[in-house]
């Protein structure tokens, strides 16, 4: 039996789309064991499943569904949109984690919440929930995180199945060779689609101050790294396949992908060692180069590697900014905690007085 869904709601939303006048939506996260997604509903429409609950069961869920309030709108005051937020969420946890299956085993409360009908099913009708709200679902950082988890996933599949088309390539399988090239495109469209997605979340939740600064920037370096990672595998997904890129070296090799792309990209293992007294092996990218194209390369693989180092450099900067700022609010903390602490002492020394006068009276 698949384990119940985690269900939250941390934000809301105001919208007038199809309506004379705005209203509030609350931003459903639910987070399943391999996918998270967001459902963004009214109020109207939780009183409908309701409605839709009591009629199907037969008696109503276990806990009561958050009243109305007919001098008060949510659009207007965030305290009673707060508090309906909160009692709708405390709704849907509860019949989603009670022993008593029959409210979340309907039909009323599947689609609701867009739950697939049974296992098959899963992958299709989540992720139609998360395209249509894929901009509320990356504003939530849980979820940020989830998405960031599935990009780093469709990443390494399309790894795979460049490395797959290579090796088809070097058998002479040209029907698997085309197979795994267009599911490495696949791939990394929707890591292309995912990785906008993230970059307006980020976006998003700066705005809303979800996140700190710290925290932002960490999470700028995750989107940089795996669109740095993306624009490489795409490049190499451009590129002929290694058997048959070797025919065409005649020709100026067009489209070749560079061989340490690929050493890096695909196989991700350790180089060799290098025996004292033995000559270098030949490389493809060294193979047809003179004395002056080798040097060329190297100044050129020098000046990457000076990039690489100037990145972590950045990178570590802001990781010791976000350390000394820890460091100034735990100092600014231990400061407030001792003269809570002050305040404390004289206060029970007024009362001690107090008390000594009143016994005397």
């Amino acid at each position: 039996m698949a384990p119940p869904p985690e269900i939250a709601i941390p934000s809301t939303s105001v919208s007038d789309e199809g309506s004379s006048k705005p209203f509030t939506l609350y931003n459903i996260t639910l987070r399943l064991p391999l996918r998270s997604y967001v459902v963004q509903k009214r109020y109207s429409e939780f009183a409908k499943l309701h409605n839709t609950l009591v009629e199907q069961v037969g008696s109503p869920p276990p806990e009561p569904l958050p009243g109305k309030h007919w001098l008060k709108s949510t659009v207007k005051s965030a305290d009673l949109a707060r508090g309906r937020q909160l009692g709708l969420e405390k709704y849907l946890r509860t019949i989603a984690e009670t022993p008593d299956r029959r409210w979340r085993d309907t039909s009323a409360w599947r689609a609701f919440l867009n739950l697939p009908s049974s296992s098959a099913t899963n992958s299709a009708v989540s992720a139609t929930g998360r395209v249509g709200n894929a901009g509320a679902g990356a504003a939530d950082p849980g979820t940020w995180l989830d998405m960031h988890r599935e990009l780093k996933q469709g990443l390494l599949e399309a790894r795979q199945c460049l490395s797959r088309r290579d090796g088809a390539a070097d058998g002479g399988d040209g029907t698997a060779v085309a197979e795994a090239g267009a599911a490495a495109k696949r791939a990394l469209v929707r890591a292309g689609t995912l990785l906008a997605t993230l970059s307006d979340g980020l976006r998003r939740m700066q705005e809303s101050n979800r996140l700190g600064d710290g925290e932002l920037r960490r999470r700028r370096d995750l989107v940089s790294t795996a669109r740095m990672e993306r624009d490489a595998l795409e490049r190499l997904s451009n590129s002929m396949p290694s058997s048959a890129s070797g025919t065409g070296r005649g020709s100026g090799g067009h489209g070749q992908a560079p061989a340490s792309e690929k050493a890096v990209l695909l196989q991700g293992g350790r180089p060799g060692g290098r025996v004292l007294g033995a000559p270098l092996p030949e490389t493809d990218k060294t193979r047809e180069l003179d004395n002056q194209g080798v040097l060329m390369l190297q100044k050129q693989e020098m000046q990457a590697q000076d990039d690489q180092v100037e990145q972590l450099a950045a990178m570590i900067r802001r990781q010791r900014e976000m350390g000394l700022k820890i460091n100034e609010e735990v100092e600014a903390q231990s400061e407030m905690l001792e003269r809570m602490d002050q305040d404390t002492t004289r206060v029970q020394g007024k009362v001690a007085v107090a008390n000594k006068r009143i016994k005397k009276m």
